[in-house]
């Protein structure tokens, strides 16, 4: 007999993380969306995340939701990031809670710590100044780290951690947030700074995938989205040990191109 397909919603399905995801995840999953958008060929509930009377029904009987939608510009201003990130996150829980969805993957970012840049020897790397650096004794940020969010749209992913805390031990949802690396439509490096902080679209999907299939009693986790990446500052050791991440990426590989 053959089993049952999970069950997985992506909010704000026909972002770039969204598109990844639905091409890469489709044969494994049932997969649904909700987005402002229509997206051809794809069964996805057209409405805005800020409507939680609108939405709400579009959870029932889902196994997990992957939370994506936001206006995902680290210098959005705080009207948009409070009246429509923060909104949108907090109704993707509440929405999870009254349908009973076991698991919330909540889209996170590494603005939630993009201060700790400013600081050596962060700002040498990602300026490309690595004279006199090893890269195998620089001090990881990882997620006993304390939060130094580097402009309003950090702070909202912040607010979407704690929410998700809350939510897990208040009402028993699993929430994960991936506090996600470099993502962008070329899957490389553009620009220096990535060298160290690029996410590859493949470790990205092995970063979700491990979420998903993740053990039920996992109760709350942060993990920081980054693929293997010989200037990466960001500690994924807890990301190896709690749910397998083990990014195949690494930056270099377009050093010379």
């Amino acid at each position: 007999m053959i089993p049952e397909k999970r069950k997985i919603l992506i909010t704000g399905a026909s972002g770039l993380i969204g598109t990844i995801l639905r091409k890469a995840l489709m044969e494994s999953y049932d997969l649904y969306g909700i987005d402002v958008e229509i997206i051809t060929g794809f069964d996805c509930l057209v409405a805005d995340m800020k409507d939680l009377s609108t939405i709400k029904h579009a959870f029932l009987g889902k196994d997990v939701v992957i939370d994506l939608a936001a206006i995902p510009d680290r210098d959005s201003p705080w009207e948009i990031i409070y009246q429509n990130n923060m909104v949108a996150t907090y109704n993707t829980l509440e929405a999870a809670r009254l349908t009973g969805v076991k698991r919330v993957i909540f889209a996170s970012s590494n603005h939630t710590t993009g201060m700790y840049e400013n600081d050596k020897p962060y700002s040498d790397i990602v300026n490309g100044n690595y004279e006199g650096l090893d890269p195998e004794d620089i001090p990881l940020i990882g997620i006993d780290s304390p939060l130094r969010p580097d402009g309003h749209y950090g702070v909202g992913k912040a607010f979407g951690e704690c929410m998700g805390r809350y939510y897990s031990d208040t009402f028993g949802i699993s929430v994960l947030c991936l506090r996600i690396g470099t993502l962008n439509k070329e899957g490389c490096p553009v620009e220096t700074r990535q060298f160290s902080t690029l996410l590859t679209h493949p470790d990205l999907v092995q970063l979700v995938e491990r979420c998903i299939e993740a053990p039920d009693d996992l109760e709350f986790g942060i993990y920081y989205g980054v693929s293997n990446n010989k200037w990466r500052f960001w500690d994924i050791a807890n990301s190896r040990q709690e749910i397998g991440y083990n990014p195949e990426g690494n930056a270099e590989s377009w050093r010379d191109g």
